[in-house]
């Protein structure tokens, strides 16, 4: 009969540490890129579980400032696709090349050897050059002429699209749009960010902003959010979630397996970056939208954010919240 060890809790000291940490980024980025701090909160853990981020917005959001932004408070490399419908897969992995001085084929890597990859209007390409995307997301690496060529980590695709303007577009397939951990939107800025622009206020350059966290630590993070508890009520509070979304007549395909996993693992990751060894109800709650929205599928075709996004708070407001039950 096999066994398995429980890991320890963490500790009260390593969470508020992390905690910190997640704070020191965030101030970093909204220096740079005035929006809201709980959508900063959830791209940070994104990059932190290990995960990538679509972002639906119009143009002149700050999308690509943020994306910046994150690359340099993380130490990171950046690295960026401007999609259009002529963009080869090639042009985003890289090539192989034969040198003519050493006699041999080098690889030339592309735009996604980097640590925080901006993919702008990544649904104004053809799906072939989006389906170059999809084996770096899922595995961490590409092949080119039958070789295997990691990326570096940490690794985040920061793809954006504009919700509205769609003529010419190629629409994401389920498939894909499953392989982003979190679709989101950065909205307008407040009336006091926006004000203070307009008065004259400057915003810091992303490649001023020092690092906070380095990859291997950032690895730590993710490494210490293995060690965050998840009370059985939770488990099966995203269970029954996820049943009733399969459930429900006006949905074509609920949430799957592996978006399941997804909240739960995001979970952990939102519990540490606000200083707490354990996850709540409300953290699934303040995830699930981001982390599900994208992967429900209505009967009424593609799935839209703000119809999908509807539905899934009728959801939320019929399942029962189990009682809080901290750390214990």
């Amino acid at each position: 009969m096999s066994t398995t060890t429980a890991m320890p809790a963490l500790p009260d000291e390593e969470a508020l540490l992390a905690a910190a940490a997640f704070e020191r980024m965030a101030a970093g980025i909204q220096a740079a890129a005035r929006c809201d701090p709980a959508t900063v909160r959830l791209i940070l853990t994104a990059f932190a579980a290990g995960g990538h981020v679509l972002l639906e917005d119009l143009p002149g959001m700050g999308k690509t400032t943020l994306a910046r932004a994150l690359a340099a408070v993380t130490g990171g490399k950046i690295g960026r696709v401007q999609c259009t419908p002529d963009l080869l897969p090639s042009d985003v992995t890289g090539v192989t090349i034969f040198n003519e001085r050493s006699r041999e084929f080098e690889f030339h890597p592309g735009p996604v050897f980097a640590n925080v990859v901006i993919v702008d209007e990544v649904n104004r390409t053809s799906p072939k050059t989006q389906s170059a995307l999809l084996e770096v997301m899922q595995e961490g690496q590409i092949t080119v002429d039958g070789k295997a060529h990691p990326v570096p980590r940490p690794f985040l695709v920061v793809a954006t699209q504009n919700p509205i303007d769609l003529e010419g577009t190629f629409p994401l397939p389920e498939a894909q749009l499953d392989r982003f951990l979190m679709r989101l939107s950065l909205g307008y800025p407040g009336e006091e960010a926006e004000l203070s622009l307009l008065r004259g206020s400057t915003l810091t350059e992303p490649e001023d902003l020092a690092p906070v966290l380095i990859g291997e630590e950032m690895a730590r993070l993710g490494a210490a959010a293995e060690r965050v508890t998840v009370a059985e009520s939770v488990n099966q509070y995203v269970l029954r979630l996820a049943q009733r979304t399969r459930r429900d007549p006006r949905l074509r395909a609920g949430v799957s397996l592996r978006g399941s996993i997804a909240l739960c693992r995001t979970a952990r990751i939102y519990a540490l970056a606000d200083g707490r060894g354990y996850v709540t109800p409300d953290d699934v709650k303040a995830l699930a939208r981001p982390v599900w929205a994208h992967r429900l599928v209505p009967l009424s075709g593609a799935a839209g954010s703000a119809e999908t996004a509807e539905l899934l708070d009728g959801v939320l407001a019929e399942v029962p919240v189990p009682a809080a039950q901290g750390n214990g």
